[in-house]
């Protein structure tokens, strides 16, 4: 019963909600015999009187007056009332309905005002005059009450007071009062000879009200039901961890994914190949979802020990050593590195004659995939030991020269364009349109992507991007693995001057490893 979801059965609920509300309403409405009711409003209240005795109109509720109006001193202040009293409810009141007493069903009270003269009007139902015989005096003139006769009303039938008064404003209150067997008499509402008639009865209105009502939850259920993300996509979070030097390709794949992407969010915490292996192997075992939500990138394969870790070769990477512009070097054997790099050579003038300055090596610390691919692919071994905290002074007598490690690629480069005599290692598009260094050629070999396979350089290395396990193929995990491998992530890895290992050519170097 995949159908039966929480979303689904308050849309149910809702739907027969509001066809029992308004099938409800139609039917208490027309066949439910409920209360006795009389209903009564003022349709008219207005001044016949208050006018100045220059005949200017002045004031709220002001008027102009002529003929008997003017010539009557008394009718200065009068104002006319029409006043409507009907059966609204649902049953027929009789004269025996009405219980305040023999000789009266209902009473009119004015608050301010007095009675001058009224007038019963029936002209809908004319039989109902009929119960205002002669002897029915009606209101002694400067009375506050009408006393009404027991008049029986049919459903919807009503009769109409017109009545004169003196003494007060307009808009003075007006009441009727009464008591009825099973009924009550309230005051209702309904249109002024001055207001535009309702197109829909009260009832209708009631009834599309609800109906609306409805038909907004019921949307507000389906807009908040969230619609599948686009072909290729996946919602959620995803950490990218790892190589600091692959870390510039993430960030800019990151923003992108999240753009095409929406509902994702990927974030790029690079602190080196190493660290963050081990940091994957960690978190995998505790994950609650088999493969928790994190991708390691590593330069060069992963060290041997971790199993559980699933990998997918992303692209071939570039190096490229770097050195302070103080040092008029554009190339240096491989010979000659490893010496430098040895300890052998400790001052640039032995490589240049007449340059006297210290070489200082400005090193990754043991995490950096960067570093390991330095030592197997250029050095062929491991690189001496650290003698310098600040990366200028030596704090190791026992050493030679003068050699710091750093967290990042973006330190290294710093470090390098800041102190005279330093030389580092960075990926390629690192090393490039930074004011205070330059990059050295390895036996006048240089790094192109163009020329991958092609050339002999030798500081290069397979970019891989590791799961702990195989991720679920509807998870973010999957989705940006993919998204970073064969789809719109080749274009920017071959921005960053790498080779993306989905080319043709990729496939082929990637493949001899």
């Amino acid at each position: 019963m995949d159908w039966l979801t929480a979303e689904n059965l308050i849309a149910l609920v809702t739907a027969l909600l509001g066809v029992l509300v308004s099938t409800g309403a139609v039917w208490y409405e027309r066949r439910v015999p409920h209360q006795r009711r009389i209903g009564y409003r003022v349709q008219l209240d207005t001044t016949i009187g208050n006018a100045a005795a220059n005949g200017a109109v002045t004031g709220p509720g002001a008027a102009v007056r002529r003929g008997f109006f003017n010539t009557s001193p008394d009718l200065r202040n009068a104002t006319l009332v029409l006043l409507r009293i009907e059966n609204d409810g649902a049953m027929s009141i009789g004269a025996d309905h009405y219980t305040d007493g023999d000789d009266h069903g209902l009473t009119v009270e004015f608050a301010q005002r007095r009675v001058k003269a009224v007038v019963v009007t029936a002209p809908d139902h004319p039989r109902l005059l009929s119960h205002f015989p002669d002897s029915w005096q009606g209101p002694a003139e400067g009375a506050a009450t009408i006393l009404l006769p027991k008049v029986p009303l049919n459903r919807g039938a009503h009769y109409k007071l017109l009545v004169l008064l003196t003494g007060g404003p307009i808009g003075d209150p007006v009441s009727v009062d009464g008591n009825l067997a099973e009924g009550h008499v309230h005051v209702n509402h309904s249109t002024t000879p001055d207001d535009k008639p309702p197109v829909f009865s009260r009832v209708a209105r009631t009834v599309t009200v609800v109906l609306t009502v409805c038909v907004v939850a019921l949307a507000a259920i389906i807009v908040r039901e969230q619609t599948p993300p686009p072909i290729g996509c996946a919602r959620g979070e995803l950490t990218v961890t790892g190589s600091t030097a692959f870390a510039p390709v993430v960030r800019e794949l990151a923003k992108k994914y999240e753009k095409d992407c929406e509902g994702s969010k990927v974030t790029v915490s690079a602190h080196g190949s190493t660290s963050g292996i081990r940091g994957l192997a960690e978190t995998g075992p505790k994950s609650a979802k088999g493969s928790p939500a994190l991708i390691a990138l590593s330069d060069g394969r992963k060290p041997s020990g971790y199993p559980q870790l699933r990998e997918s070769m992303v692209a071939v990477s570039l190096f490229t050593l770097v050195l302070n512009d103080g040092i008029p070097v554009d190339s240096l054997t491989l010979d000659e590195i490893r010496r430098v790099y040895r300890g052998e050579i400790t001052n640039w003038k032995q490589l240049v004659p007449g340059l006297d300055q210290p070489v200082l090596l400005i090193s990754r610390d043991a995490n950096s995939g960067t570093r390991e691919v330095f030592q197997r692919r250029v050095l062929g071994r491991n690189e001496l030991a650290n003698s310098s905290l600040n990366c200028s002074t030596l704090d190791d007598p026992a050493s030679k020269v003068i050699r710091c490690e750093l967290d990042s690629t973006e330190q290294v480069l710093s470090t390098v364009a800041k102190l005279p005599g330093a030389i580092g290692y960075t990926e390629l598009r690192s090393g490039s349109g930074l004011k205070g260094l330059h990059r050295v050629a390895i036996d006048e070999r240089r790094p192109l992507v163009d020329e991958i396979g092609e050339s002999s350089y030798p500081y290069r290395e397979i970019e891989y991007a590791y799961t702990w396990g195989q991720p679920p193929a509807d998870s973010l995990t999957s989705s940006f693995l993919t998204y970073l491998i064969r789809g719109s992530g080749q274009d920017v890895i071959l921005t960053h001057g790498h080779l993306p290992c989905a080319t043709p050519k990729g496939l082929r170097i990637c493949g001899d490893g």
